[in-house]
């Protein structure tokens, strides 16, 4: 296949040298001193297991240098969903598929306002990958699964061939037949995570040995699940339960990547995280009060310092 990393960083960067590896052609769209490095260097993933280099097919900042290709893993932060959007046209054929992979329950809607409704389809990433340095991405931990589907989670040619692609490459890519469902319970836990791990400076650990944070995080998972049954979401009645025991299971030392950011005067992801589950709760008029008070709390950082 022709796959394009839209961009190359943490969830991009494992694809694209893992996907490169299985022998597909890989496009790694990158920017500055990351797309120099590949360039010069090759690609680098760190794992548990060792270091691998490859050389992408192509290794560029300019989407129109690649051309058609036949599934563009979309990965960047929620707020340059739109420009970078905007700059896979080039790559869109009549049969692409555009597969996002965002924090957040919205980024396949906000796609469809850009690009071809019929090309965009919903995904979800359990991985936890960063840059280590520029055209290096380390991933921590072992696992990586990948959940996508058409938007209406039907089977598709598409869909079935990119699920192999990844799957041969070594990565989990489970079917699924209610990608809306699995996209709202990482959801559920991530608002969570992100929330209280970013809002409390503090750890999983800090979490599970105070009481009162405890309680908040179990708070502000059950207010999430609460917004997505209201829009519609076929969540199962253990979805509370069932996410609250993910976290205990969670290492102690575990931050969100929204309180690494905060830590490091990144801009912050809030309005698709805490921030969403707002709006999306006003919407159809559920009270969100414990994650409305993490997102104000966090706003005053938005745009980072650095």
């Amino acid at each position: 296949m022709k796959i394009a990393t839209m961009a190359t960083g943490g969830i991009g960067g494992f694809l694209a040298v893992r996907l490169t590896q299985a022998g597909h052609q890989v496009a790694a769209i990158a920017r500055g001193d990351h797309l120099r490095a590949i360039a010069e260097n090759g690609l680098t993933l760190e794992h548990g297991t060792g270091v691998d280099t490859v050389t992408p097919w192509i290794a560029t900042d300019d989407p129109a240098e690649v051309g058609e290709v036949d599934a563009i893993i979309f990965g960047v932060k929620g707020d340059a969903l739109e420009s970078a959007a905007k700059a896979c046209l080039p790559m869109i054929g009549e049969d692409t598929v555009v597969v996002p992979f965002l924090n957040g329950v919205e980024a396949s809607e906000r796609l469809m306002q850009i690009l071809p409704a019929h090309c965009v389809a919903n995904g979800m990433a359990q991985i936890s990958t960063t840059i280590a340095a520029p055209g290096v991405v380390r991933q921590v931990g072992d696992f990586s699964r990948f959940v996508f589907a058409e938007r209406d989670s039907q089977p598709s040619a598409r869909i079935d061939a990119l699920r192999a692609a990844i799957k041969g490459a070594g990565a989990s890519a489970p079917a699924t037949n209610d990608i809306d469902r699995d996209l709202w319970m990482k959801f559920v836990l991530f608002s969570a995570v992100s929330g209280v791990t970013a809002a409390g400076r503090c750890t999983i650990g800090d979490i599970l040995d105070h009481p009162p944070l405890a309680d908040l995080m179990r708070a502000v998972i059950a207010e999430t699940a609460a917004i997505g049954r209201a829009r519609g979401i076929s969540l199962p009645m253990t979805a509370e339960a069932d996410t609250w025991n993910l976290v205990q299971g969670l290492p102690r030392a575990m931050r969100a990547s929204t309180a690494i950011d905060l830590e490091e005067g990144r801009p912050l992801e809030i309005e698709w995280i805490s921030g969403a589950a707002r709006r999306l709760a006003a919407q159809m008029d559920v009270p969100a009060p414990i994650n409305s008070a993490l997102y104000a709390l966090l706003l005053p950082h938005k745009t980072g310092h650095g």
